[in-house]
């Protein structure tokens, strides 16, 4: 077979599709041109590969074409290839680097990134090539654009251009099918054969094989080729037919020949029987496992369907079960149906109220629309920018120096403790013992109070048993028990004919009586006649009877009907009347009731909106004079503060101009002046002191005149009335008296203090 192919010089491409990808000398100014040249690889003709149909491959008919063009699905770009513009890596490289070297300096410009191993047409040629395509899975042969030759391939070399001539435009070329012979043929070929006369070779004993039944031979196969060897040698060793003397010899030799074959069939019936055995135990195992499985499928899915039935259910009860609480919940916090005001104050002091944390069934979603402030960046989604970001932080960020933080002094400056050192104290003393509580375990139980004690009841005796009888006395008691049916069904047997032998001439009477005469017979039919006829004519007049008084009956009905009627909604008109006047007399009572209960709840429900308004009256009014005492005592401790600041400043003012004073006085001043001020200072001092202590002794000594005289006045008042009574004598009363005026004298100060006199 021959076929013409016709070769065309394929045009030169100034570029690879995927250069805009894998160059990196290739660059485009914007991702505008990025999207662009993304769009020309993606519509480019290099995709569309045309795939052979072998039904039609070698036709050259219109509806039947030898090709389909089809669209490459496979992605000639990997997956791990970054298919985005370089110039925003650039970007980010760039603003990374005047961050963290030059601080944003805009007068410093970057050098761009040089490439110097950039060998596309040598060493590295291999890095821009397509992927690789694995052998025998894809229909046509790759189509692989490597860097343009100026030199036609198809060109012979210089040397040979003047040796031969130029390839034609067209030539014939002779090719071979797919499809070979061995493939399409059914049996292998068996050549015609010719036997020689007068020769019977063994190898047409097999001429009953064929391929697939009995070729290529196997071990039954050769197991019956050498018993057809046997018997031919069998069939040599028989006596002739001719030789009469031998031939019960050929037949005993036949007979045990005839056994051994009919031996070996069955034993060839058996193998049969045992592997259609097995391979039919084989099909029922495998329907039983078959069943098995179904069935274990069946249920698995019947219990995954109730499983999940049951978990939908549960979620569903758990659901309504919180929500039902939660209702309750709310409904209880207001027992008293009362209308609450808003709390502004407490929902923003909260932290958990609506206000900052709103519930989502309630309609509100404060996560919605949050997916925009997510960080979409290549430093944190990519391992190569997590390496940049971690390379360009500085070393103290990575390498922390951690140092261990100075132990505070519990005890102040003043030498007491704090308030909060304190109470962080106290809360872990409480803490220590709670955590003892809690691994000192259980106490022992206590014994109970009421313990009473259970008296167990008497046990039961054993049940008693019956031994159980031998099979051969249950079949002795058996045939005894049918023996005895027996005997008495005769009994009663014989007793029944006993009684009709005694009674024989009463049953002959009977019989007797019923046999009467024909005469008779026609009399008696006669009278029946007449009797019936008789009975027919009673009923007729009963009949006649029956309608009269049924229309009598109808018509009384009728009246006693009409008059009833009347009389009964009559009677309901009354009791409707009478109910009426009830209800309405129910309902005016009723009406008053409510008019009552109404006037009593008004009046309640305005002398509590009075209370009310004034317990808010009263409120408002705490709340006021709080933000008044509030203000005041702000104001109050602002104006001590400054106040205090501004004496202390004056203090410091005063004291730093008497400092230079004194300093200037210290500095000029003599041993005379000095021994002034030692006298002037105890002048001041110590003189004033020893003249108050003076003029206090002076003092009470003058009251003490004056206290014993009021004394001796009292005594004698009451000398009598004291020797009436018995009491003690006067001279131990004046003791007494005297003891307590002293007494007096010393814890009352002196109510006259003297002035300092000037030392001359």
């Amino acid at each position: 077979m021959s076929v013409t192919q016709t070769i065309h010089k394929a045009a030169s491409n100034p570029s690879r599709t995927h250069d805009y990808l894998y160059d990196p000398l290739f660059s485009v100014s914007s991702d505008r041109d990025h999207a662009r040249a993304t769009f020309k690889a993606h519509t480019s003709v290099d995709r569309i590969k045309r795939v052979p149909v072998y039904n039609t491959m070698f036709s050259n008919l219109r509806h039947h074409p030898r090709f389909s063009v089809r669209l490459e699905a496979t992605d000639p770009v990997p997956a791990y290839i970054n298919r985005q513009w370089r110039g925003y890596a650039d970007q980010a490289r760039e603003a990374l680097v005047r961050y963290t070297t030059f601080n944003y300096d805009p007068t410093v410009q970057i050098p761009a990134v040089s490439y110097p191993d950039a060998e596309v047409a040598g060493r590295n040629r291999y890095q821009y090539f397509r992927r690789p395509i694995i052998p025998f899975l894809q229909q046509v042969p790759p189509d692989v654009l490597l860097a343009t030759n100026r030199v036609d391939p198809l060109a012979p070399p210089e040397s040979q251009q003047a040796a031969r001539p130029p390839t034609p435009m067209t030539r014939t070329v002779a090719i071979q099918t797919d499809y070979r012979d061995s493939e399409t043929q059914t049996e292998p070929y068996s050549p015609e054969y010719v036997v020689r006369p007068g020769s019977a070779p063994e190898l047409l004993t097999l001429a009953t094989l064929t391929f697939g039944r009995g070729l290529p031979a196997g071990l039954a196969e050769v197991e019956m080729i050498e018993r057809a060897r046997a018997k031919r040698a069998w069939e040599a060793t028989l006596p002739p037919l001719n030789d009469v003397s031998q031939l019960d010899k050929r037949r005993k030799m036949m007979d045990e020949q005839e056994r051994k074959e009919w031996a070996i069939r069955e034993a060839e019936i058996e193998k049969l029987q045992e592997a259609r055995l097995e391979v039919l135990q084989k099909l029922l195992q495998q329907r039983e496992q078959n069943h098995r499985e179904l069935t274990t499928k069946r249920l698995d899915r019947l219990w995954t369907k109730k499983q999940q039935h049951k978990e939908d259910k549960v979620t569903r009860i758990r659901r309504e079960h919180i929500k039902t609480i939660r209702k309750l919940t709310k409904k209880r916090l207001n027992v008293e149906g009362k209308v609450e005001r808003r709390d502004i104050t407490h929902e923003y002091s909260n932290h958990a109220s609506q206000t900052y944390a709103p519930i989502s069934r309630v309609g509100v979603f404060v996560d919605r629309g949050s997916e925009q402030y997510v960080v979409k960046s290549r430093h944190l989604t990519t391992y190569e920018g997590l390496l940049e970001l971690e390379g360009s932080l500085p070393d103290f960020v990575t390498q922390p120096r951690i140092r261990a933080p100075k132990q505070r002094s519990v005890v102040g400056k003043d030498g007491y403790v704090k308030r909060k050192n304190r109470r962080e104290k106290e809360l872990a003393e409480i803490y220590e013992e709670m955590q003892k509580n809690k691994l000192k375990g259980d106490e022992a139980p206590k014994p109970l109070r009421f313990l009473q004690k259970i008296e167990k009841p008497i046990p039961r005796p054993p049940t008693p048993s019956v031994e159980v009888p031998s099979q051969e006395e249950e079949d002795q008691e058996l045939a005894v028990i049918f023996l005895q049916k027996l005997i008495r069904g005769k009994a009663v047997q014989n007793m029944m004919f006993e009684g009709k032998e005694k009674r024989r001439e009463l049953i002959l009477e009977l019989q007797s009586t019923h046999a009467l005469q024909e005469a008779q017979q026609q009399m008696k039919k006669s009278e029946k006649e007449a009797i019936l006829t008789l009975q027919r004519q009673r009923q007729m007049h009963q009949h006649k009877e029956s309608n009269i008084d049924e229309g009598l009956a109808d018509l009384e009905g009728a009246a006693i009907g009409d008059m009833l009627d009347f009389l009964s909604k009559e009677l309901i008109r009354l009791q409707e009347e009478r109910r009426i006047h009830a209800f309405s007399m129910l309902a005016e009572r009723q009406r008053r009731i409510r008019e009552a209960e109404e006037s009593g709840r008004r009046q309640v429900e305005e002398r509590r909106r009075r209370e009310e308004d004034e317990i808010f009256k009263q409120v408002i009014g705490v709340h006021q004079e709080t933000v008044d005492t509030y203000l005041q005592d702000i104001i109050i401790g602002s104006v001590d503060a400054t106040a205090e600041r501004q004496a202390r400043e004056e203090v410091q003012h005063k004291a730093a101009q008497i400092n230079d004073i004194a300093y200037e006085i210290e500095e000029g001043r003599t041993k005379l002046q000095s021994e002034e001020i030692v006298s002037e200072l105890v002048h001041s001092f110590l003189l004033p002191e020893v003249q108050k202590q003076t003029t206090r002794e002076k003092v009470k000594t003058q009251q003490r005149k004056h206290l014993l005289a009021a004394h001796k006045v009292v005594h004698k008042e009451g000398e009598g009335v004291m020797a009436m009574h018995g009491q003690p004598s006067s001279a131990t009363d004046d003791k007494v008296m005297e003891d307590k005026a002293t007494q007096e004298d010393g814890e009352k100060p002196s109510s006259k203090p003297a002035s300092p006199e000037p030392e001359k």
